[in-house]
């Protein structure tokens, strides 16, 4: 479904609370992306940050190693339903459904579509271990480089 109709669709928030928390959301520069990225750094490695996507300009990498063609995603649990902490709002419950159920689509979609333009993907999610994921980048980042 094109994303205006579904802006269009887009019920009233259940509160004047939630309508504020939702309006604070950012999409970029997270808590847990900026600590990735930190902890990149120390490691060394450089990198670019929300590069759109060739396939379709509305999708951003968050973090991107072009050269090595490397593309890491920071997910937030709740936007992309992790299985360990994904939650369902109980207020206007459908209109929740069918828009998470679309982002971890769009996600699936844009994983396989950068694989087939020769991309390794690399997803964590929010409440991954910053180091953790970051060695795990440097593994696979270094290992592209030849070992560099």
């Amino acid at each position: 479904m094109p994303d205006d109709l579904v802006n269009a669709a887009r019920p009233a928030a259940s509160s004047p609370d939630v309508q504020t928390r939702m309006s604070r959301l950012g999409q970029r520069d997270t808590k847990p992306e900026v600590l990735l990225r930190q902890a990149l750094h120390r490691r060394g490695l450089r990198f670019r940050l929300q590069r759109r996507t060739d396939f379709d300009r509305r999708r951003r990498i968050d973090i991107v190693f072009p050269r090595e063609k490397v593309a890491i995603f920071v997910d937030g649990c709740f936007w992309h339903r992790c299985p360990r902490h994904a939650t369902v709002p109980r207020a206007n419950a459908e209109f929740w459904d069918a828009k998470l159920s679309r982002n971890v689509e769009r996600d699936r979609d844009t994983d396989e579509r950068l694989g087939e333009l020769g991309w390794t993907v690399l997803r964590f999610w929010e409440h991954e271990q910053p180091e953790v994921a970051a060695q795990r980048i440097e593994l696979v980042v270094r290992e592209l480089r030849g070992g560099r």
